[in-house]
């Protein structure tokens, strides 16, 4: 079958998506192809199994840009819910402020450690390391080897899949900010003393939200109702259909596209990927030079163990990051705590046991029964909750959910980016993994906003790839308080750079 459109897009995400749904309102004809057979939204998605639902890592709707806040009101005008943002630290039985909070997480580690956490940290002020390259480095000099072993290694280790001495940093310099030890110590001397009544905690002033938005059924509400106005709008979704190869001849692109039914071909005037770059450039035909380039981009993947307990709510968080050494887990969704819609069963909690791995590991090779069981125990050992009390589970893999920032990512992209650019001005990469960016979701939706508009345009009016850096963007300031380009474009997160190799 040939489908003849004005684009073609490669991916149901939120980028994808947000451009089939201003394309369809503008009265072009579009295609969207995406792989998953059942579920649109990417990483973004709501998966549901036996009534329960899961968020796949946990999506804030939360955006200064006023256009991207008018969008998710357009699409989905009757479903958000107002919610209580509430995140903590898990580390040994005991929950600790995030972002932590000196004085209190000396307190919690008690006399003992507390007098050792102390030792390290005079130490580390009197005999500091001199060349600070790495993240390791950084951290032990502002709060000492001991404090850096118990609140920065484990979880920083487990999400990225990198030693904390092979981690730039300056990753460290832009994400632990205002945080003082010395200022802490100070502080709780002079409460104990009674100088002192409005303390610091040795934490300078940090705002961050206290509710936010939330579609009342998951994040999948909202691309669904996206996929559905496309629909309506009489352009196609293929769901369970692959990229296979795309080629451009004469202004005109071919995209092949595999799906239950055989091969589908798309002809197109423009082209919108948010496929991961390495897969979309070893799909082009004939293949493009700076094929090695993407070849050598990374991704870290991740996996969802959702378990079904019979108890109250473990925590009233709606999530916990899990510092604990012994466990593998790096961070626990409570998703009655995003929404009390996700789960069916008020004598129920569901929890959702977060994994950071790579695609064929030994956690990702695991089969369903195995990962459940470990969870479970995992839970157990972290004395969170009951084995006997879980009464069912289920797993979620997630491929290629994190680009991977190495000291070689920016200029493989840039190589590409050129290539691609000068060659197909018509092809536009969107989102997340099609600029292999580790953004927030109204960051690609922005990015595929402003393609849109280049592509009524007729020309690249806009440059999608000016993002401004802020890595606590996404955790303070008001909703859609700005307007223009850059204030999405500013959600860019900030990412661990590996150190290069002496």
């Amino acid at each position: 079958m040939t489908d003849k459109v004005d684009v073609a897009i490669v991916g149901a995400g939120p980028a994808g998506l947000t451009a089939a749904y201003l394309l369809t309102k503008a009265g072009r004809s579009v295609t969207v192809i995406e792989r998953d057979p059942v579920y649109v939204g990417g990483i973004s998605r709501t998966v549901e199994h036996d009534g329960y639902r899961f968020d796949i890592g946990g999506h804030r709707f939360f955006s200064k840009s006023k256009e991207v806040v008018d969008l998710w009101n357009e699409i989905l005008p009757h479903d958000f819910i107002q919610r209580p943002r509430m995140s903590r630290i898990f580390y040994e039985g005991k929950f600790y402020s995030y972002p932590l909070r000196a004085f209190e997480a000396l307190w919690n580690l008690g006399p003992i450690r507390s007098a050792l956490c102390m030792a390290s940290f005079a130490k580390a002020k009197a005999f500091p390391r001199r060349d600070v390259r790495s993240f390791q480095d950084w951290v032990t000099n502002q709060f000492g080897e001991k404090l850096f072993s118990i609140f920065f290694q484990t979880y920083t280790e487990k999400v990225w899949g990198m030693a904390c001495h092979e981690i730039s940093a300056d990753w460290a310099a832009q994400r632990i900010k205002g945080l003082s030890l010395g200022a802490a110590v100070l502080d709780g001397l002079k409460r104990s003393l009674g100088l002192n009544k409005r303390p610091n905690d040795g934490m300078e002033t940090k705002t961050l939200l206290e509710s936010f938005r939330y579609p009342r059924k998951g994040p999948g509400m909202m691309w669904e109702a996206a996929r559905d106005s496309v629909v309506a709008g009489g352009n196609r979704v293929l769901m369970g259909h692959s990229l296979a190869q795309l080629s451009e001849a004469d202004g005109t692109w071919r995209v092949a596209a595999d799906g239950p039914d055989g091969r589908v071909t798309i002809e197109a005037e423009h082209v919108i990927s948010s496929a991961p770059i390495r897969e979309l450039v070893g799909r082009i035909h004939p293949l493009p030079a700076s094929l090695p380039h993407a070849m050598a981009l990374n991704y870290r993947d991740f996996l969802t163990v959702a378990l079904m307990i019979r108890a109250d709510d473990l925590f009233p968080d709606n999530w916990i990051y899990i510092h604990d050494p012994r466990v593998q887990v790096g961070r626990i969704q409570n998703f009655r705590s995003w929404s009390p819609e996700m789960v069916p069963d008020e004598g129920v909690a569901c929890v959702g046991l977060e994994y950071f791995c790579f695609a064929g590991d030994g956690l990702w090779s695991m089969d369903d029964d195995a990962l459940v069981a470990l969870a479970t125990r995992e839970l157990a050992v972290m004395g969170l909750a009951d084995p006997a009390t879980v009464i069912g589970g289920t797993v979620v893999r997630q491929e290629k959910a994190y680009p991977v920032y190495d000291d070689a990512y920016k200029a493989h992209v840039e190589a590409i980016r050129d290539e691609l650019e000068t060659r197909y001005p018509t092809l536009h990469l969107v989102g997340r993994n099609g600029m292999h960016r580790y953004n927030n979701q109204d960051h690609a939706m922005m990015t595929a906003m402003l393609t849109v508009r280049n592509i009524e345009a007729g020309r690249r009016r806009h440059d999608i790839w000016t993002v401004n850096e802020d890595a606590e963007y996404h955790e303070a300031g008001d909703e859609g308080a700005e307007t223009g380009r850059m204030a999405a474009l500013s959600s860019e997160r900030a990412v661990p750079v590996r150190l290069k190799a002496a």
